[in-house]
């Protein structure tokens, strides 16, 4: 296991942009286009924005202080043997398997209707297949197998949505783009910035990855920041491509599969094909990062004690580290095949969100020992927490339910950490190297 060749620059890169250009693309394109109407490039570009915000901090951070555990090692590294790591680790933990749940079950909702076998006994098989596919990719290959599957996924995706924003360029009509600016249009893409900050949510995981890659006091901040403007491109240039070739209220009609419909103008039956398929590519290669790196996580907070771990087996060699990879798989196909995770989903942003809140606090926490702007962190600081509250307005205002759960789930991550393992977790240190220099 010590001789495993480390992933590259690229590698790296390609494991956040497979996260970040996944589901979300594809499946709420269309309710972006019905909030943000043709404001929706400016919108990604807002919540690009964001996302550039809380990455500056995620590399200065990451460039010093190398663990698979990532944010959370931040949080501890400022903060202390603290309930609020214990509680924030729990989460990040439950956004991942939410994660891999959403992803199973979007990746049968795309596939069995492009094979006409659309049925609720096929939609189960498929989930299941393919979160073991994927496990057993993890499993077997090991970082080099999933960072070289990855890059190569990630580039055939990236290359049917350049061939979309390409067509779509060809035959945009001007006229669907004029922006209309007033206070609903401004609000919108407002709003829609908020709900599109969920697409950028992939940067981070790089983190959780970091003694898995080269020369990681260089390669971290690099692939972070090479990974948020590659998918800021792709998005704008995808939003304009669709925006171009169909009205709004065409977008809104077909909200589901809205960006394969918005392919027919220029590329004709052959355009939804190829965009049904881009949507399955980008699923699996989610599906594929958000396993191996939330394995990767889940075994270094067990490994210290912040989540839940079954002390006898990580400490038995034929099992050792691929315990996170077996509960974070179990635990995906349960929430898979058990719940509905729709609703559920929509609290991955409230806690992503509050993870990123804390590496911010923890930078500026750390400020003299991990460098970079104070004042920039500080406004960072303002800014996100603003969009954590308008996240949270939102889910209040459109769903009560998921809003109060979203609460419970906070509740219970504390209560947990406070009363249990807090009480009997060993603290061992979470940074595996800690790098001095520039």
């Amino acid at each position: 296991m010590e001789q495993e060749k480390k992933l590259s620059l690229l590698q790296a890169s390609a494991m956040a942009i497979g996260t970040m250009i996944g589901a979300s693309i594809f499946s709420i394109f269309g309710y972006g286009v019905k909030i943000a109407g043709n404001g929706l490039p400016f919108a990604f570009f807002l919540s690009g924005l964001y996302a550039l915000m809380v990455a500056y901090s995620y590399a200065y951070m990451g460039r010093k202080l190398i663990s698979n555990a990532g944010p959370i090692a931040f949080i501890q590294r400022a903060f202390g043997d603290s309930p609020l790591v214990g509680a924030l680790s729990i989460l990040m933990w439950f956004s991942y398997v939410i994660s891999i749940a959403l992803f199973a079950i979007s990746f049968a909702g795309y596939f069995l209707p492009l094979i006409h076998l659309n049925y609720p006994v096929f939609h189960t098989a498929v989930e299941v297949l393919v979160i073991a596919l994927f496990g057993a990719i993890s499993f077997f290959g090991g970082s080099q197998a999933v960072g070289k599957l990855e890059f190569w996924i990630v580039l055939t995706k990236l290359l049917i949505l350049l061939t979309f924003i390409v067509a779509g360029l060809s035959v945009i009509h001007i006229d669907y783009l004029k922006p209309h600016f007033n206070e609903q249009y401004l609000k919108g893409i407002l709003n829609a910035s908020v709900v599109f900050f969920l697409s950028y949510m992939g940067f981070g995981l790089i983190t959780n990855i970091s003694e898995n890659i080269e020369n990681p006091t260089k390669n971290v901040p690099r692939a972070i920041y090479l990974s948020i403007f590659v998918v800021m491109v792709v998005y704008i240039g995808v939003a304009v491509a669709a925006l171009g070739a169909l009205p709004v209220p065409e977008i809104v009609k077909y909200a589901e599969n809205a960006l394969a419909v918005a392919a027919e103008p220029a590329l004709g039956k052959l355009g939804f094909l190829l965009l049904s398929i881009g949507a399955i590519i980008s699923i699996s290669s989610a599906l594929n990062a958000t396993i191996y790196t939330g394995a990767n996580a889940s075994y270094a907070l067990m490994r210290d004690g912040y989540i839940p771990s079954p002390r006898n087996l990580v400490e038995r060699k034929w099992i050792g580290e691929h315990i996170g990879l077996y509960l974070t798989c179990g635990l995906g196909l349960m929430f898979t095949l058990f719940f509905n995770v729709t609703s559920v989903a929509s609290m991955i942003s409230i806690i992503t969100t509050a993870l990123y809140i804390g590496v911010i606090l923890s930078h500026l926490k750390l400020w003299e020992e991990i460098g970079g702007r104070r004042g920039l962190v500080f406004f960072n600081l303002i800014v996100i927490t603003f969009v954590a509250t308008q996240i949270a307005i939102y889910q209040f205002k459109h769903s009560k339910m998921t809003f109060i759960t979203t609460l419970l789930i906070f509740a219970v991550s504390f209560s947990l950490e406070i009363l249990y393992y807090s009480k009997r977790r060993k603290v061992s240190p979470f940074i595996r190297s800690c790098k001095k220099g520039s």
